[in-house]
């Protein structure tokens, strides 16, 4: 039988020594993860769970369910219908957020009764859900582990048949919730943090500046209200550039050239939030061509009335 309080022990410790082998391959479904915060959150609170949980959430769904809300939280079946995997015989659902409710709630191993909320508790609970195989054997288990150094090969290939030489493609779940902390840095853990030293930065390597890294860097620098990560620059997240740029004192404009880079690149390393003030929003090409318009047919409709 596996002692779950020395694998919690052996999961924290790996946490604390792990490096990204695999780190471009993280970025995608971390993002998508961020992204869809406020949901996972929401099932978190609706489960009883604290509000870390919904990182616990974020990387299963992953695991599960390639992200695909159209698919249970538990297994990967679709929740409209009724389970043929296990857990099988659950739902179906009225939503995604029943069906993981359900999971969380009714389902081995009950994570919504999960104590331990520290990193190693946290990756021992993610690794029950997938089974405690490897652990039996003594070696990491792909589900956490793979995309770090610290899994190498190994993977039940299919129930009760293991192959020492078969590597799972899938991204472990540490490695995503570490690529999820950059992200987002209000997810935090109790004890000790991981020990990822950053590749160095060359020309031909440089982080991506997207729209979901500008909604992120705004966000850290104290957008009010807050952006949606959907890495799409819209209205909301201009009027968010122009608050920023007028506190720092260069043009405001809504767009993110050398300047604007600049002076994010510069606050993001003081990592202190800059206080902005309000700024107008933006005024779409639209609504001026329909106040031109009514501005017309009133100077005409005044030439009839004369």
């Amino acid at each position: 039988m596996v002692d779950l309080n020395a694998l919690t022990r052996a999961n924290a410790d790996r946490w604390s020594r792990a490096k990204l082998t695999r780190e471009p391959e993280f970025t995608r479904p971390a993002k998508v993860a961020v992204a869809n915060k406020g949901r996972y959150l929401a099932i978190a609170k609706q489960a009883g769970m604290p509000d870390i949980a919904w990182v616990f959430i974020a990387v299963s769904h992953y695991r599960e369910s390639s992200q695909n809300f159209s698919r249970s939280l538990a297994q990967g079946d679709p929740w409209n219908v009724e389970s043929t995997h296990v857990p099988a015989g659950r739902g179906p659902f009225k939503s995604f957020e029943d069906a993981a409710v359900d999971a969380l709630v009714k389902c081995a191993p009950y994570a919504a009764r999960l104590k331990d909320w520290s990193i190693g508790g946290m990756l021992t609970n993610l690794e029950r859900y997938n089974g405690i195989g490897y652990a039996a054997k003594g070696i990491p288990s792909p589900y956490i582990w793979s995309g770090t150094d610290q899994y190498r090969s190994g993977k039940y290939v299919r129930d009760g048949v293991f192959n020492p030489g078969t590597v799972d493609k899938q991204l472990g779940c540490a490695g995503m919730i570490l690529t999820m902390m950059q992200l987002d840095p209000s997810i935090k853990f109790d004890g000790p943090a991981p020990q990822v030293q950053p590749r160095p930065v060359t020309p031909s390597d440089k982080p991506v500046r997207d729209g979901i890294w500008l909604q992120n860097s705004l966000n850290r620098l104290g957008a009010s209200p807050k952006l949606e990560l959907d890495g799409i620059v819209g209205p909301a997240t201009r009027n968010a550039v122009r608050a920023f740029q007028l506190a720092s004192g260069i043009t405001v404009d809504g767009l993110v050239g050398p300047a604007t880079f600049g002076a994010l690149d510069k606050a993001l390393a003081a990592g202190k939030p800059v206080k902005t003030l309000p700024v107008p929003p933006d005024i779409s090409l639209a609504d001026k061509l329909g106040n031109l318009a009514g501005s017309f047919w009133s100077h005409v409709t005044d030439l009839f009335k004369s």
